[in-house]
């Protein structure tokens, strides 16, 4: 078979891609329509044109209407009905809010330089990615599948928090400062848990068999964990009210009230001022 041939048929199979996904909406679409959605229920987020119950209302039934758009574009359901899916969806928003309500207002109080809850909503990152992850969290139990990777990793791109939408995270969420923060597909996260930033919460082994099993850690009610813990495997259990220090390496469970901290072997060096 000649070059010119190969390159024939190389250019045929690009364009037959190109024709399947053309009705695909874009990446940044998908995350925008989440964006609006956290605008809506969040305005002190950004200046709000609304002015009305009635367009309150009016601006919710178009982001369900684009959702529905958005499901039928990517092909999220096969056998499933994607208005049911959406109205499913935009039912079930007002619970997630007030859950939202509660990361903003862990982070209130576990923060002091955090002055209001307007200041959290409108300026820290940890709160706009768990609230990218309680949307793309629904829709990932709802069945969807595409759509809630694609709002994760934008959250991930802005914030440097990768928090995956399968994941099971209680209420009062406190994420600070957050970058680098790894939260695995099958991890549990039970209520008033604080990570700080370097985070991981992953699996002790990434073989592909285990795609069907828990893999990522189990984080109990009211734990801390601290800059750069790496908490690993599916059976780690952090039992309620433990502490986690910086730089902790943990593949084993540890019992609730427990303080587990990295020794550090720094060294001290006196030295004389430079002139």
């Amino acid at each position: 078979m000649s070059d010119a041939k190969n390159i024939a048929d190389f250019y045929q199979l690009i364009y037959e891609k190109q024709v399947e996904v053309q009705e695909m909406p874009s990446n940044k679409k998908i995350s925008a329509w989440a964006i609006r959605i956290v605008d809506l229920l969040f305005p002190e987020r950004n200046s709000s044109e609304l002015n009305s119950v009635e367009e309150i209302k009016t601006a919710f039934i178009n982001q369900e209407k684009e959702l529905v758009l958005l499901l039928n574009k990517t092909k999220a359901c096969d056998v499933c009905n994607t208005a049911e899916v959406a109205a499913i969806f935009f039912q079930s928003l007002p619970a997630l809010y007030q859950t939202m309500l509660t990361d903003a207002q862990a982070i209130l109080e576990g923060d002091p330089a955090a002055k209001s809850i307007r200041e959290v909503v409108r300026t820290y990152p940890g709160f706009f990615a768990i609230s990218i992850f309680r949307l793309a969290n629904l829709l990932h139990t709802l069945g969807i599948p595409i759509i809630p990777r694609i709002l994760t990793e934008h959250a991930h791109s802005k914030t440097g928090i990768d928090i995956h939408p399968g994941a099971t995270i209680g209420q009062y969420l406190h994420i600070d400062h957050g970058t680098g923060i790894v939260i695995g597909e099958t991890c549990e996260i039970g209520d008033h848990v604080k990570l700080y930033q370097g985070v991981t919460l992953g699996a002790l082994s990434v073989d592909k068999l285990l795609a069907n099993t828990k893999r990522h850690p189990t984080i109990e009610d009211h734990s801390i964990i601290y800059a750069g813990a790496t908490i690993l495997g599916g059976a780690t259990v952090v039992g309620h009210h433990s502490i986690v220090g910086g730089n902790v390496w943990l593949t084993s469970s540890i019992e609730p009230y427990t303080t587990v901290y990295h020794q550090s072997n720094t060294k001290f060096i006196d030295s004389k001022p430079l002139i």
